[in-house]
């Protein structure tokens, strides 16, 4: 019998089967809502990734709060999905309630900043480190301004990103690796340009491949993840950010950090916890306590550029903006978490938390003898179907087994807890109490026990 990282292959689709049985019984409001109301929607749901979920249907949410779910079946459950990050610091915290509240009197949208404005910006640099700020709706959009600056001042075209990784829906980072050439990511939908043109692809951890993709000399910008997550999560080798730093300044290209999920590290990212020096700094999702929000930031060397490029062009569109980003609804919630929510006493909280998780994980692995192992970047929490840490994104492709992560992830779901579902990924909010902890250590070593006993 055929076995994927460890586990019987005949186990795993039993698990797979009676988990859409017992999920199906338990929802028959949302089966009957689906039917009744999807069609309206293209492929049946808002937007096309909430399809990958494994269960047989999506749920339907009824409300959320904390670390909390409940579905309209009401069914409740322990949330470390979070909204893949989004809502890390719990859902609907209080001061960002309030932030909404006073300013939905106000207006939602003027083109225009307030007060809330300039002290979110005080804020920014105050958390993150100083810079010159701007407000965008996504982590995709920041990232697609981001690196038109880059292009801008440095006046090469290309991008270089790391095999497996993930910037967004950005074009530039939809490159990959195969047989060591750069090649357009397979599985685009409807793409028309080549995008090697733009982008170069290099393994993570590997200095020597960024420094013969560099010497070229026509990369723009190293755009990274300190640690590379969205699939299965690779750490850093001891001297990679310090090699990418001075390789970027011995071949004049900027170095641009995205901390989208890595801003689980600790207070300030894993930017300001590890000492990194970015030329450009991007971080959404969470930063407005799950209001669609991010940032983006300049140093002061390529701000002072970007102003010379920028006072040099024709006339005209500059390629970014988009209407309704840096709205005064974004400025009150960014002002509130970065002051009352992003703060060193809840990072504290939450880092404890991910250490218990962390530990009983490992423990319920060693237990059952599963050839798996548990990684964790602060609040960030996986356990991976591979005997050993990851070193790349080629080792992180092998090590996804969709199957098998599928099956567990609905029967940990059956038993009271979500986790991501484009990976097994895992987060401590504050609200995250010990005792919803350790009911998903409970439920991991349950479902390990129906796999591997």
């Amino acid at each position: 019998m055929s076995k994927i990282a460890g586990v019987l292959t005949d186990r795993i689709a039993g698990l797979a089967t009676r988990g859409a049985a017992t999920y199906t019984a338990a929802r028959p409001k949302t089966r009957a809502a689906l039917e009744a109301g999807a069609a309206h929607y293209l492929d049946g749901v808002p937007l096309h990734w909430m399809k990958d979920w494994p269960q047989p249907f999506p749920m339907l949410v009824q409300t959320a709060k904390g670390a909390t779910i409940t579905d309209i079946d009401g069914n409740s459950f322990d949330d470390f999905c979070l909204g893949d990050t989004g809502s890390m610091f719990g859902h609907s915290p209080a001061p960002v309630t309030r932030a909404i509240k006073a300013q939905a009197g106000h207006g939602l949208t003027y083109m225009l900043p307030t007060e809330d404005a300039l002290e979110a910006g005080r804020l920014l640099s105050e958390t993150f480190g100083a810079m010159r700020w701007q407000i965008a709706t996504t982590a995709t959009d920041a990232n697609r301004f981001a690196l038109r600056v880059a292009r801008a001042v440095t006046r090469k075209s290309k991008v270089l990103v790391f095999n497996g990784c993930y910037h967004g829906t950005i074009d530039d980072a939809m490159v990959s690796l195969k047989d060591g050439r750069t090649v357009t990511r397979p599985g685009l939908l409807g793409q028309a340009a080549d995008l090697t043109l733009t982008g170069v692809a290099c393994e993570f951890n590997d200095l020597a491949g960024v420094e013969a993709a560099l010497a070229k000399g026509d990369v723009a910008a190293i755009l990274t993840e300190p640690v590379m997550t969205n699939s299965c999560m690779v750490l850093p080798e001891p001297g990679f950010h310090d090699g990418l730093r001075a390789l970027a300044t011995k071949y004049g290209a900027l170095l641009m950090i995205d901390e989208t999920h890595t801003i689980s590290s600790g207070h300030g990212g894993y930017t300001r916890v590890h000492g990194l020096q970015p030329d450009i700094f991007v971080v959404g999702k969470c930063v407005a306590g799950g209001m669609p929000t991010s940032v983006w930031g300049l140093s002061e060397d390529v701000a002072r550029r970007y102003q010379i490029a920028n006072g040099d062009r024709d006339s005209g569109h500059s390629g970014m903006g988009t209407t309704l980003s840096a709205n005064p609804m974004q400025f009150a919630c960014l002002r509130a978490t970065l002051a009352e929510v992003m703060t060193p006493a809840n990072y504290a909280k939450m880092e404890r938390g991910a250490k218990r998780l962390w530990k009983g994980l490992d423990a319920a692995i060693r237990r059952h003898g599963a050839p798996w192992h548990v990684v964790r970047v602060g609040a960030r929490v996986e356990f991976i179907c591979y005997p050993t840490p990851l070193k790349n994104g080629t080792e992180a492709a092998d090590a996804h087994k969709y199957e098998l992560e599928a099956a567990l992830h609905s029967a940990l779901l059956n038993r009271g807890c979500l986790i991501a579902p484009f990976h097994n990924m895992m987060l401590i909010s504050p609200a995250t109490k010990p005792a919803q902890i350790d009911r998903l250590i409970a439920a991991f070593d349950a479902v390990l026990s129906d796999l591997l006993s």
